[in-house]
């Protein structure tokens, strides 16, 4: 028994309204997992398939696909991010759509393949059908591999102890090209868990004062004004990283601040990781090592 169209307009329609109330971005697994409740699949629907998926996760991964096509979605390294041009589709109904992203991403096939050139419409319908399961496919497995691989970060991250992530921070700032003269030791509570510095005597601007925030819990505004008054010196600048990210009031303190600071997140902070791997020292590499896999990436992937 096939899921319907209009039922398949609801799977994704519900992840576009789970991501416009979570700043519009969310790990795909996380996007996932609280559009279940709301759709409650039915036996059906949560059946596993051959591929070892449940049916209903395995169509909605099938049919988002259409829906970055249509530029409501952006998918990239296991992340999934609402566009303006979303957020304005979740005022259709489920069926709409469901025919308008599908008509969307026919038409990104057609034009991939014949680079605008006219042909048939019989001809379109037979291309659209045979390429669309290949390119699916393709497009499924590379988002997978991302999805797991991101989930195998976040729970290495979480497994870490506060000054292990710590040290994590600290590795990173120096594979960014600062050196770190100062990493807060066990107990100590100043205020500044890390001095990051442009040249060993801190004698160049920027000098980054970091707090490094491990917990569950989203750093608030009352914590990013401590910061503030840590920045005393003309060229210092403020850091704040945290595995929990920040509240909206933390980040709008954040952008309005007279004073410099910026934010690391876990999402900055993974893909920070993977970006600065390579520059990094041995003895940094191993407090988080990677392994890179290649893929040829379908371009429905990005």
């Amino acid at each position: 028994m096939p899921i319907t169209q209009e039922r398949l307009g609801e799977f994704v329609k519900t992840v576009l309204q789970v991501l416009a109330e979570n700043d519009s971005t969310l790990p795909s697994q996380e996007a996932i997992r609280r559009a279940e409740p709301r759709l409650q699949p039915n036996e059906h629907e949560r059946e596993l398939l051959p591929n070892g998926r449940v049916r209903w996760e395995n169509a909605l991964q099938w049919y988002t696909v259409d829906a970055v096509k249509a530029g409501w979605l952006i998918k990239r390294n296991g992340i999934w991010y609402l566009t303006e041009e979303g957020k304005k589709a979740t005022n259709l109904d489920p069926l709409t759509l469901f025919k308008t992203a599908a008509q969307k991403y026919k038409e990104a096939l057609v034009k991939q393949r014949f680079a605008g050139a006219e042909i048939k419409t019989e001809v379109v319908e037979e291309l659209t059908q045979d390429e669309s399961t290949a390119t699916r496919n393709t497009v499924i497995a590379v988002e997978n591999a991302e999805s797991m691989a991101r989930s195998e970060f976040e729970a290495y991250i979480d497994a870490l102890g506060p000054y292990e992530f710590q040290d994590l921070v600290a590795a990173l700032l120096r594979s960014m090209g600062y050196y770190t003269p100062f990493v807060a030791p066990r107990g100590k509570d100043g205020g500044v868990d890390i001095l990051a510095y442009r040249d060993p005597l801190g004698s160049v601007p920027p000098r980054l004062k970091v707090q490094v925030k491990h917990r569950e819990q989203k750093v608030n505004v009352s914590e990013v004004r401590e910061l503030m008054g840590l920045l005393a010196k003309e060229g210092d600048v403020g850091l704040i990283v945290s595995s929990g990210g920040f509240t909206p009031d933390a980040e709008a303190a954040i952008r309005g601040s007279a004073k410099h600071i910026e934010k690391i997140d876990l999402n900055d902070l993974i893909k920070k990781w993977d970006e600065h791997y390579d520059r990094m020292k041995e003895e940094d590499r191993r407090l988080m090592p990677v392994k890179r896999i290649a893929f040829l990436a379908p371009e429905e992937s990005t």
